[in-house]
């Protein structure tokens, strides 16, 4: 009986000493990761897993909206996702209305009316490419009027 356990005693005094060295800690920061995580509100500067920093525009139960850049594109991410809370925002009190605080909604309505910049045409590629960086643009009419050129030439030569 006293061999078995003194064949037990160092395996469960590792099995302590490995639950205070590892398991504990690790436990403790995972809870506190989840409570920062589940905390976040809108006005906070976040900065992702994948690190992209940005700000909560809107929460949402397992999601977060947050503005990125100086475009301030919004897009959505999962809250696990939320790798630190780099500022917190104005702290909404219990007291406090949803319509006191912005939530960006013109800065919506300004992306949404924007339309999309016109490409211009590509010049056509010059056989020396020396010879197209000195070259200014064409225009559409200049195009028109190679075009033109090029078929009476092509006209003349069938004659012939």
């Amino acid at each position: 009986m006293s061999g078995t356990l003194t064949m037990l005693l160092p395996l469960i005094i590792l099995f302590v000493v490995m639950y205070f060295l590892l398991i504990r800690p690790q436990k403790k920061r995972e809870r506190e990761i989840n409570a920062m995580r589940s905390g976040v509100q809108v006005g906070d500067e976040i900065i992702t897993i994948g690190g992209i920093c940005g700000k909560i525009v809107k929460t949402k139960e397992e999601s977060l909206i947050i503005q990125v850049g100086a475009d301030k594109l919004k897009f959505e991410i999962m809250r696990w996702a939320v790798s630190k809370v780099v500022e917190e925002g104005k702290r909404r009190s219990a007291k406090a209305k949803p319509e006191d605080y912005d939530v960006d909604d013109d800065d919506e309505a300004e992306v949404k009316k924007a339309k999309p910049k016109r490409m211009k045409k590509a010049a056509p590629v010059a056989d020396e490419p020396d010879a197209q960086e000195d070259e200014p643009e064409e225009t559409e009419e200049a195009a028109g009027q190679e075009e033109t050129v090029e078929a009476e030439v092509s006209d003349e030569t069938e004659e012939k």
